[in-house]
């Protein structure tokens, strides 16, 4: 009888014979015949149950390796000018893999939203890195484009509006849609891309005058493809609610729970108030409430109002405008806990101790009256000894326990030690007609702190119920960071005269204490943007990996259900858990939960990069006045084609090109971030304060260019070399060959 290999003899012939992996090829490399094939089968199964091992059509391959032919999607050019592709059927389970497109002479051209059939390689010692060679096209997405229309006798072009894009499109006759010139439009690829020539496009939609300032926002809800427009449908459902009753609710309309939001905010989905617990055994300590607007009754599992939600997967706030993930009649009315109203929410009950540490809890679906609507600046005022009118009859019964309870909350966070980063918000201000007036840096009250601790709290809340009662959730997932990037932050440290100790399991009272260090120096600006800058990303998730940044282990999003989906299905899971009624967690919503999870974390990155983007518009819309003008700030990135400066006084950043440093070579250090003269042997690097002068800015792509003057002080030296910003010539070969072993390099490097 054949002999029948173990598992880890399989896994390492896959492993090393990846063309070679169906189950023939397996059995005939181990001799394995007639009746033992069986056993083999069986193997085969347990490993992939086990995960080890991915069935493909009659194969097996590694999920955390890619399958020799694979089908790959373009994603474009890297900073390179490198074609980079993601791979379509990646089903591993750390980061997915990068790939490089080896193009060859006959290739055909390829572009963003291509996807390929490509012959793909791993490199040996370069980590998740691959190459591949195209084998065939087969298929693409048209691509979408923002921009100016210009007519010409024969149609006409289409001018970017995207910073990053610089190419024009070539607009026919027949495809103008009626454009005007100087409209902005929203048009998409036509036909194959062409290696010669401008690129062709038809146009899907006019969107009215670029120069116009509330067509600042506008431009990037189109940009980054997200929805602003209800459909009758959905309208439909939500005209058609009621405002729910009080059967099989729990009456708090006399519990005074108020809101306290920003002065502009038109929906309220959040409520709170405490008082001293009066149990002899909790001298010290608090009762405290949070009621959160109870969304779930309206938007039920299945329905068109969840459809759009889900889709939207979130609000999306610009300077001017709101994209809601609910129609008003919700977000702004139903589910939203106006004063003087009777309004459904789910509540959270809470008692800590005097040192803020929580005790018990318990959820309730019910019925809340809010007694006022407050905002940040009026509580900070009452409780600063200057009340108005609304708040004065509320300091001593609501205000004054409100904050009692939270200097308890205080102790406990000192506690914890949650990451303190000092990052001041931009708030940009608008006139009626949508023009930037000033932009200010936001105030904080402890106010402001006071409803965040509050609003943790029950987060926490939230997902020790739903874990304790085995019930499915959403949980807000923060990772460490990597160690690629701790080294990175660790460098920047000791650059500024810091030290972040190393050979330790990494806490978050470690970078606080670096933070500590750097408060009140020049450096603290730096040392904040680089600990951010090293921070994971934030995602959704059925699994819980816990949340790095708030130094916790259990936390899930339940407090703002009118803007995050997330918060819906923690609501939904409540309901299910307690089984207050049917309108809960569903099955299907159950085993949907890791797509739903990757789709909101997407669509809030989404609105991330619009809401920065916008704001990068309007600051260049407010800059244009004061082109010419000298400005202070500080070097706050570093690349090889020049740096960015963060302006004081409007915290915008500007680009200064390498070109325009000098007559001299600068080399860039990736590691270090800094460029230096290879001349004059100047350095730029992170935090260094500078002068600059405004040479642009450029509201349609909300562009910025500076003009490096001095650097601490000291003005900037020319250099004498013949090349401006480049080294000396050399051979195009050989610069594209030092170039990728360069690239290469540089991978390897990082992976290790």
């Amino acid at each position: 009888m054949s002999k029948i290999p173990t598992k880890a003899a399989i896994l390492e012939w896959i492993t090393d014979n990846p063309i070679q992996s169906a189950k023939r090829d397996i059995a005939k490399a181990f001799g394995i015949k007639g009746a033992a094939r069986i056993d083999l089968k069986r193997i085969m199964k347990e490993l992939e149950a086990e995960g080890h091992l991915v069935k493909r059509k009659k194969t097996f391959r590694d999920p955390d390796n890619l399958p020799p032919v694979s089908v790959l999607q373009i994603i474009g050019p890297d900073s390179d000018g490198d074609l980079a592709a993601r791979a379509l059927e990646w089903e591993g389970n750390g980061e997915p893999p990068q790939i490089l497109m080896i193009p060859k002479a006959n290739d055909p051209a390829l572009g963003a939203g291509d996807r390929v059939l490509a012959r793909v390689t791993k490199l040996k010692g370069a980590g998740n890195l691959y190459e591949a060679r195209l084998i065939r096209h087969i298929g693409a997405n048209p691509e979408r484009i923002l921009g100016v229309f210009r007519t010409s006798h024969e149609g006409g072009r289409i001018l970017p509006i995207d910073k990053g894009s610089s190419s024009e499109w070539d607009v026919p006759a027949g495809a103008t849609n009626g454009a005007k010139d100087g409209e902005l439009v929203e048009a998409e690829q036509a036909g194959p891309k062409s290696r010669m020539g401008l690129q062709r496009a038809r146009i899907v939609t006019r969107l009215g005058d670029p120069t116009a300032p509330k067509a600042v926002s506008l431009i990037a809800i189109h940009q980054h493809g997200i929805p602003d427009h209800f459909s009758n449908e959905v309208i439909a459902e939500a005209d058609a609610k009621e405002p729910a009753g009080l059967e099989g609710r729990t009456d708090l309309r006399d519990v005074p729970l108020v809101t306290i939001d920003p002065a502009d905010a038109r929906d309220h989905d959040d409520a709170c108030y405490a008082e001293a617990d009066t149990d002899p055994a909790n001298k010290g300590g608090h009762i405290l409430w949070v009621a959160i607007a109870d969304v779930a009754h309206y938007v039920t599992p299945g329905s068109e109002l969840d459809r759009e939600a889900r889709n939207r997967g979130n609000s999306s706030y610009f300077p001017d405008r709101v994209v809601p993930m609910l129609p008003d009649r919700l977000s702004g009315d139903l589910c939203s806990l106006h004063e003087g109203v009777s309004r459904a929410c789910i509540a959270v009950r809470i008692v800590i101790d005097g040192e803020g540490q929580k005790l018990s809890h318990a959820f309730m679906r019910g019925l809340m009256k809010s007694p006022a609507s407050l905002n940040y600046t009026e509580v900070q005022q009452a409780m600063d000894g200057n009340p108005n009118e609304k708040t004065a009859p509320l300091v001593s019964s609501v205000l004054r326990p409100l904050y009692a309870a939270y200097a308890s909350l205080k102790k406990a966070r000192t506690v914890r030690q949650p990451l303190e980063l000092d990052l001041p918000e931009r708030k940009i201000i608008l006139d009626d007609e949508g023009k930037v007036t000033s932009v200010a840096f936001s105030e904080r009250f402890d106010a402001h702190r006071l409803i965040e601790e509050f609003m943790v709290l029950a987060n926490v809340c939230a997902a020790e119920t739903l874990i304790e009662k085995k019930q499915p959730l959403l949980f807000r997932v923060h990772e460490e960071p990597s160690q690629d990037k701790l080294n990175a932050l660790r460098e920047t440290a000791q650059a500024a005269g810091l030290t972040l100790p190393k050979g330790q399991v990494l806490q978050t009272r470690h970078l606080n204490s670096l933070l500590k260090q750097a408060a009140d120096t020049d450096e603290s600006e730096l040392i904040n943007i680089s600990t951010l800058r090293s921070m994971t990303q934030a995602y959704y998730a059925p699994e819980n990996f816990g949340h790095f940044g708030l130094a916790l282990r259990n936390y899930g999003h339940f407090t703002s259900p009118i803007r995050r989906y997330a918060d819906l299905i923690v609501h939904r899971a409540l309901v299910t858990a307690h089984g207050w009624g049917k309108d809960g967690l569903t099955q299907v919503d159950a085993d949907g939960l890791k797509e739903t999870g990757e789709h909101i974390s997407q669509t809030e990155r989404r609105s991330m990069v619009a809401e920065r983007d916008t704001t990068d518009r309007y600051l260049a819309a407010f800059l244009s006045e004061y082109v010419g003008e000298e400005l202070g700030g500080r070097i706050s990135g570093v690349v090889k084609f020049g740096l960015f400066a963060k302006l004081d006084a409007t915290g915008a950043d500007g680009l200064i090109p390498v070109r325009t440093l000098g007559r001299e070579f600068f080399d860039f250090d990736a590691d270090a971030s800094t460029l230096t003269g290879v001349e004059t042997g100047i350095t730029l690097g992170l935090g260094q304060r500078v002068t600059v002068k405004l040479a642009s800015a450029t509201p349609q792509t909300g562009g910025v260019e500076l003009e490096l003057l001095t650097v601490e002080g000291n003005a900037m030296p020319k250099g004498g070399g013949g090349h401006r910003g480049r080294g000396k010539p050399t051979r195009r070969k050989e610069v594209n060959s030092k170039r990728k072993a360069d690239k290469v390099k540089r991978k390897v490097q990082r992976t290790r």
